[in-house]
């Protein structure tokens, strides 16, 4: 079975490419959000494997959202994402509940999956 991802990204161009590229390498998008008050409700509905995302969201930023999925019994594996590097976040990831995080230049089947498995 191929691994489920959420895709939460406020732009639909970044959504619809990140799934085209997960879907070629190896993995099964069930879903995208554009705000974290979706992600949260998608995520609970849907019950992805992982969370792809974004650290700026229009409603809630990245962090919020991850902190909130940990709470749940059956937890994804979240990925923090962002047009900027991890350094713009000072120590904020390392503090966060997440598997890690990808700088959007660098996304591939690859280095998601070298983070959640």
């Amino acid at each position: 079975m191929r691994p489920t991802v959420l895709i939460v990204d406020d732009h639909a161009e970044f959504r619809a490419s990140a799934s085209e590229l997960l879907e070629a390498e190896g993995f099964e998008v069930i879903g995208a959000a554009e705000d974290a008050a979706h992600a949260v409700e998608l995520a609970l509905r849907l019950r992805p494997q992982i969370v792809l995302l974004d650290v700026e969201l229009p409603d809630r930023d990245g962090f919020a959202v991850a902190a909130q999925l940990a709470q749940e019994v059956r937890a994804p594996q979240v990925v923090l994402i962002s047009g900027r590097d991890a350094g713009a976040y000072g120590g904020r990831v390392g503090d966060s509940p997440v598997r890690g995080f990808i700088a959007k230049r660098d996304l591939t089947g690859a280095a998601l999956a070298a983070l959640v498995s």
